[in-house]
């Protein structure tokens, strides 16, 4: 992950088809040509697994589907705990199989239509509440050794004692680099971050112009600016944390994706 950061390689994110989309062809062509782009780009590819909790087809099987290339510096998968074991298996030797190495491993966005793990899934002893992102990361690694470089997300606006106390049992359960929620300028609780620990650290560019959105994706109430520009704040983030990586969220293909390469 580190040479993704050295060789300004963005991680971009794509969002598989809802399973009750009513075009899935189109759909499945979108997400193709947006796969590809990104691969052809040089930069990583990033699906998402289950998005706000909505049922969403999975990237692995969306790739083998259409028969779409792999490379394996170049394709991340996201991980929720929103999974039966069988189906939770099913992901992970996919991945093996077609190659993916990394893997982002979020709790996730829960869901009436989601299956959730359960302790005994992944040999959680002593634990009685649900499965959490540390949980998920301890298995894989007991299940996959050396298999996956395994990542997880921080949120920068959670109280930051709490989400501390997480990272490090993230970071004790084998977590190799970190990706931010969302952020549109400095914020003080990610310059600690940089410093806290050792393993990579990628920030997250919301790159809608919909501020109301990224409160939905984050949780909280960020105030509506209309003057936001995603591209203008892209390279301030850039400036501001220039040893971080980039994670672009909500990518407009059509009119930014042309714009980013001259910007990192």
């Amino acid at each position: 992950m580190r040479e993704h950061i050295e060789n300004k390689m963005y991680h971009i994110e794509i969002l598989p088809p809802k399973q009750e989309t009513e075009n899935l062809q189109e759909e499945l062509k979108l997400f193709a040509e947006k796969y590809n782009k990104v691969l052809n780009g040089g930069y990583c590819a990033c699906i998402t697994d289950n998005a706000m909790g909505y049922l969403a087809f999975q990237g692995t099987e969306i790739i083998e589907h259409l028969k779409l290339p792999v490379f394996t510096n170049q394709v991340m998968i996201h991980l929720n705990t929103f999974h039966t074991k069988a189906d939770l298996h099913n992901i992970l030797d996919s991945c093996k199989s077609l190659g993916i190495k990394y893997l982002l491993v979020v709790s996730g966005d829960g869901s009436e239509r989601l299956p959730k793990l359960q302790p005994a899934d992944v040999n959680a002893k002593g634990i009685t509440r649900s499965v959490t992102a540390v949980e998920l990361l301890k298995y894989i690694e007991s299940e996959y050794p050396n298999d996956f470089c395994l990542g997880v997300a921080f949120n920068p606006y959670e109280p930051a004692e709490h989400e501390y106390e997480k990272l490090d049992r993230k970071l004790k359960a084998g977590a190799k680099f970190i990706v931010t929620q969302p952020i549109i300028q400095k914020n003080d609780v990610v310059d600690k971050l940089i410093d806290y620990c050792s393993i990579p650290v990628f920030i997250e560019a919301w790159m809608s112009k919909k501020i109301s959105l990224l409160s939905q994706a984050v949780g909280y109430e960020i105030p509506e600016n209309e003057q936001f520009d995603p591209i203008e704040t892209l390279k301030m983030l850039h400036k501001i944390y220039s040893r971080c990586g980039a994670y672009l969220s909500i990518l407009g293909f059509k009119t930014q994706y042309a714009l980013i390469k001259d910007i990192w």
